[in-house]
């Protein structure tokens, strides 16, 4: 067998390392299975059986989804567990803007030389991110591709499916004047904003173990720190309070995020004191050189997901947010838009 192996390893793959991680991970990713996954990890395809019972018309959901640059700081500092947990965020985040349940995740993985503690490392995330969000991890690609990458970096890629009733699919067309935005905490910067973000670590003199300013935090940890996932909570008070619309807030910050699920004739105000600013926000606005405006329009700025609902509902969705660790403020309001007017404005 060593033999036939011999030629593709000199070609720089080793499929001998790509089988032992895939026996290394193997536990991790069984633990996410559950009784509807029907294939065993190492099939050609993922087979998972849909249990709709308790649905009329089910509806699928899709999204799919990188970490963009965010990538380049963990080779930078050499920290890679938290960076899976990155990837599964921001699919399943945007499949829970449809008011869908993840059922399971798909991942792709690629790197110029496959190193078995590094991959294991994201994959672990992968699982952590998945069992948070309660979707399975179905399957997944490593790709060795000798040349392609960079000594040590790898590119990361995933695909989300999820399942919502037809009648509750959240699309955001019942968003009516008087609608309150309700903002809940992100963990930091999440998964966007990165290219600026590097280019100002290099221009400044923070290391990855120093303080990160007004933290006590180092540098690695702020700059790293995982995208939140928001689905398990949204969905309790889904259960039972009526939610109008949702946002995720990623590349493109308020300004291109909000619009997205506004109906035609409205807008939304934010009253930007609303809501803390985490420090890393602060750093990055004073040392770029930005206004809060421009903020906004690349970063989350301390918001990672909007809910938007009667003002009825407000303070008992705030209170189950809050019961269950996500701090969550009231941040704007739905108004009806001019001709031509821009439909965010965010009062600073």
């Amino acid at each position: 067998m060593q033999d036939r192996l011999l030629a593709y390893k000199t070609a720089g793959v080793d499929i001998k390392a790509g089988n032992q991680f895939v026996n290394r991970i193997k536990e991790k990713v069984v633990s996410t299975f559950n009784s509807s996954v029907l294939t065993d990890l190492g099939s050609f395809s993922g087979l998972f059986k849909l249990d709709a019972a308790n649905l009329k018309q089910p509806v699928l959901v899709a999204s799919t989804d990188g970490v963009g640059t965010k990538l380049k700081l963990a080779f930078l500092f050499d920290t890679h567990h938290t960076i899976g947990i990155d990837l599964v965020a921001m699919s399943v985040n945007d499949v829970l803007v449809q008011g869908a349940r993840p059922l399971f995740f798909l991942d792709y993985f690629a790197t110029g030389k496959l190193c078995l503690e590094q991959a294991e490392q994201v994959l672990e995330g992968i699982v952590r991110g998945c069992k948070e969000a309660g979707c399975v991890l179905l399957g997944g690609e490593t790709a060795e591709m000798p040349d392609f990458y960079a000594p040590g970096e790898y590119d990361l890629s995933g695909f989300c499916v999820g399942i919502v009733e037809f009648d509750k699919i959240i699309d955001g067309s019942q968003i009516r004047v008087g609608d309150v935005l309700l903002g809940l905490a992100s963990s930091g910067l999440h998964s966007n904003g990165f290219s600026l973000v590097r280019k100002l670590l290099a221009q400044s003199e923070l290391k990855k173990e120093d303080i990160f300013p007004g933290t006590n935090q180092t540098v690695r940890e702020v700059l790293l720190e995982p995208t939140r996932i928001y689905v398990q909570p949204v969905l309790n008070v889904l259960r039972e309070l009526e939610i109008k619309g949702m946002v995720h807030i990623t590349g493109g910050g308020f300004y291109d995020n909000i619009p997205r699920i506004l109906p035609q004739g409205l807008k939304a105000e934010i009253n930007f004191n609303s809501f803390p600013k985490l420090p890393v926000f602060t750093w990055i606005q004073e040392t770029g050189k930005l206004s809060w405006e421009e903020m906004a329009n690349i970063f989350n700025c301390g918001i990672g997901f909007i809910l938007v609902a009667h003002p009825d509902v407000k303070e008992e969705i705030i209170l189950r947010l809050q019961a269950q660790k996500i701090d969550t403020w009231e941040i704007g309001q739905i108004s009806k838009a001019q001709t031509g007017e821009e439909r965010v404005q965010i009062h600073f």
